[in-house]
């Protein structure tokens, strides 16, 4: 909560405090620091869902980056029409894409540039502009 904390102080738009978590949580996959899915151990998923204090850090967390997707869907910096839920899931899944070890194994980007390319990939989108 610290990082958000921090990231709600700074005086940035929405979109900006939602690309600096998922570069954050990229940043910290790349670093070895980001743990694996809850979702791919039973028996840790089993813990976490029994484990209050966790629960309500999550809650909080999503109700953060929850409320900057809605104020940047209503300033436009995305698109209204994707469900909130859709966007929140979609960073959170930033933070355990296989994209990120794939691009860094093909060695021809730093770590810089392979969350940059992915960073644009999540909020650029792949069409052509």
């Amino acid at each position: 909560l610290a990082f958000l904390d921090q990231e709600a102080a700074r005086d940035s738009t929405p979109i900006e405090h939602l690309k600096a978590v998922a570069r954050w949580t990229m940043q910290l996959q790349l670093a070895g620091e980001m743990p694996s899915l809850p979702a791919q151990n039973s028996t840790l998923r089993g813990a976490l869902l029994h484990n209050r204090a966790y629960l309500d850090r999550v809650m909080t967390v999503s109700d953060r980056l929850g409320a900057w997707i809605t104020a940047a869907q209503v300033a436009g910096q995305i698109t209204p029409t994707l469900p909130p839920e859709a966007v929140l899931y979609t960073i959170y899944a930033r933070a355990c894409d296989p994209v990120l070890a794939f691009l860094r194994a093909g060695g021809s980007l730093s770590d810089e540039q392979v969350v940059e390319t992915v960073l644009a990939t999540c909020f650029d989108g792949l069409a052509a502009r």
